[in-house]
């Protein structure tokens, strides 16, 4: 009986030493670190911090955005990329990851990534500050075809990125070479807009939901969209097409993504808390206020999105001479 006991105690002791070593702390159990590559106060910015602020409140661990800006977006790009693979930092991927490759800029690709959710998409207009004399595009397009070869000055991100692919797209559909207009290489939009409200740009080409501060602080107007249709929360602001018959659209999109080789566990639980953050009321009512674009897709069809949109934008790239690297 006594030996009996002894051995009874002895396993429960075993089992108390080993209990700590098995169990394993779900994810995330402690803040995880989410990197923006663009500075803040932009489209990117305000995208992922209401991610991040609706990821805290889904799984109860704080999502801190982090701006890590410089080189035309290869810096916060290449820091998500290279981060430890263990879920603690993670961070928001744009149109620019699947063009930076093309110039050089960068051996990372979108392939450096594992995918989770696509958030959002949004097409460009062209923006000039409140008093400039164009009170159309076409205006502004006629002023753009007399000017000489550099003349004119623009911006919305950096060197080779999707607002700068815009202008190219918005050129050549007028007939003029890509470099027709200088471009000023930018850390976004937000600083972007600031340089056109000083005086220091003719115009931009960035979403109209990343100028809204200066469109409605008064100090730029919005010329066009360069969307099929008009945006619903810009509904004056007419297409290129509609305001001089040029038939062109494009569109920046932006996902989260983590380092290559995430645990399991971090793409069991941050698949579907994407998903139950786009379709919330509050994600919604706050893109929708700022008319940002609500498209989703989930990590497998981020996948699918990323390699589709490697190649169509590498394509356009050349055709634009903006391309570099094969």
């Amino acid at each position: 009986m006594i030996e009996t006991s002894r051995r009874a105690l002895l396993g429960t002791g075993a089992a108390l030493v080993a209990a700590p070593a098995l169990a394993q702390p779900r994810w995330p159990a402690r803040p995880v670190q989410m990197l923006c590559p663009w500075a803040a106060g932009g489209g990117t910015d305000a995208v992922l911090r209401i991610v991040a602020a609706l990821l805290e409140k889904e799984l109860g661990q704080p999502f801190n955005v982090v701006n890590r800006t410089g080189g035309s977006g290869v810096v916060g790009h290449a820091a998500i990329a290279n981060a430890q693979p263990d879920g603690y930092t993670l961070g928001i991927i744009t149109a620019e990851i699947c063009m930076l490759h093309w110039q050089g800029l960068t051996e990372v690709t979108y392939r450096n990534y594992t995918p989770l959710g696509l958030m959002n998409n949004d097409p460009p207009g062209i923006q000039v500050n409140a008093s400039a004399p164009y009170q159309d595009v076409t205006a502004l397009a006629e002023a753009v075809k007399k000017s000489r070869p550099g003349q004119m000055k623009a911006s919305g991100t950096g060197q080779g990125g999707i607002w700068h692919l815009a202008l190219a797209g918005w050129l050549g559909a007028m007939g003029l070479p890509a470099a027709h207009v200088r471009w000023v290489p930018s850390n976004g939009a937000a600083p972007a807009m600031q340089d056109l409200a000083a005086g220091g740009l003719d115009f931009t080409t960035c979403s109209v939901p990343e100028a809204r501060a200066m469109l409605d602080a008064g100090r730029a107007r919005s010329l066009a969209v360069m969307a099929p249709e008009r945006l619903s929360a810009f509904p004056n602001i007419p297409t290129l097409k509609e305001a001089m018959g040029v038939d062109y659209a494009t569109g920046a999109w932006r996902g989260i993504a983590g380092p290559p080789n995430l645990p399991a566990e971090v793409r069991r639980v941050m698949e579907p808390a994407l998903g139950k953050v786009f379709n919330s009321a509050e994600y919604k009512e706050f893109l929708n206020a700022r008319g940002f674009g609500l498209v989703y897709a989930d990590a497998a069809g981020f996948a699918r999105h990323l390699e589709k949109a490697d190649k169509s934008l590498g394509d356009a790239m050349k055709a634009a001479g903006l391309a570099k690297a094969a």
